[in-house]
């Protein structure tokens, strides 16, 4: 099954995205900024004869010519950490603000994590929650050589995510969450590959079934006027529209309007004879032809009680 032809009816121009897809994805990193300045970074980085280039969008990404950005020394100390260019827009989208309480349902390795509790000045709470024990290593590995102190990691399976660690009554709700879930991973097509050769719908239609419990726990641990953000790297509307639909109908939330600085289409109502809640338009779709990144899916709801 060529599994990019599926999405030919979703895409404007479907032989620029096949083409992207078929071009290596450019390194990217992002600022630490609880440990140094981007010009700072970026004067290291020259310092070390390595070129460096802004993104358009976003002040504190770099693109590296290297294909392994981290093998230099603002990498080792810290000061750097690689992230996908698109992976950087959830925690953007969330805003998270100091002093809030923030839960990162599917944490590992802690990109998104480390952008949030960065955003927050490292000032609040961030719960960071991976089911995997491998991963969650590498989470704690990464919050430490970034400087993270408002990170507390926990091992456990999101879709029954216990707030009891942290205090059992509305206090201990948070203020926003984001679903960044395990998907099928199609946008990461251009840094790995073989994601299409292992690719099946059986495992589509599964794990779309883990992403709806992730995001219920997540809107019913949040407070209500609270943020939710969902996102993912699959271009799957099984793991996307479907799985925002499905929380629509089971929980107290809406679907809000949000604006990013990347190219983007709006989310689908309709796919292969199914329909789906005319809001979910309010998502983005973002495909690698468009702003040479990985594809990617971004939702923003706002918890209603």
């Amino acid at each position: 099954m060529d599994v990019l032809e599926r999405y030919e009816p979703l895409i404007d121009d479907f032989s620029a995205f096949r083409d992207a897809c078929a071009r290596p994805l450019p390194p990217v990193v992002r600022v630490n900024t609880l440990k140094t300045t981007v010009d700072r970074a970026i004067r290291a980085l020259r310092d070390e004869d390595i070129t460096v280039e802004r993104t358009d969008w976003h002040d504190g990404l770099l693109r590296l010519p290297d294909d392994q950005p981290g093998a230099n020394w603002p990498y080792f100390h810290g000061w750097i950490y690689g992230q996908e260019e698109v992976s950087a827009v959830p925690a953007r989208v969330l805003d998270p603000q100091p002093g809030e309480r923030i839960w990162d349902a599917c944490a590992a390795p802690g990109s998104k994590t480390s952008q949030i509790a960065a955003r927050q000045a490292d000032d609040g709470v961030v719960v960071a929650t991976d089911s995997n024990l491998g991963r969650l290593s590498a989470l704690r590995t990464n919050t430490e050589q970034l400087g993270l102190t408002s990170v507390a990691v926990t091992h456990e399976d999101a879709r029954n995510h216990s707030l009891k660690p942290f205090g059992d009554d509305d206090a201990a709700e948070y203020d926003r969450a984001l679903v960044d879930v395990p998907c099928s991973c199609e946008g990461t097509v251009r840094k790995n590959p073989d994601t299409l050769d292992e690719w099946t719908l059986e495992h589509v239609e599964g794990i779309a079934g883990v992403q709806k419990g992730v995001l219920r726990r997540a809107i019913q641990t949040t407070k209500p006027g609270g943020t939710v953000v969902y996102s993912t790297c699959t271009f799957a509307p099984e793991e996307n529209e479907a799985v925002l639909d499905y929380a629509l109908e089971t929980e107290a939330c809406r679907l809000v309007p949000f604006e990013i600085s990347l190219d983007s289409t709006s989310g689908v109502t309709e796919w292969q004879g199914e329909s789906y809640d005319d809001s979910v338009r309010q998502a983005h779709r973002i495909y690698p032809h468009h702003n040479d990144t990985g594809g990617f899916f971004c939702a923003k709801l706002e918890v209603t009680a």
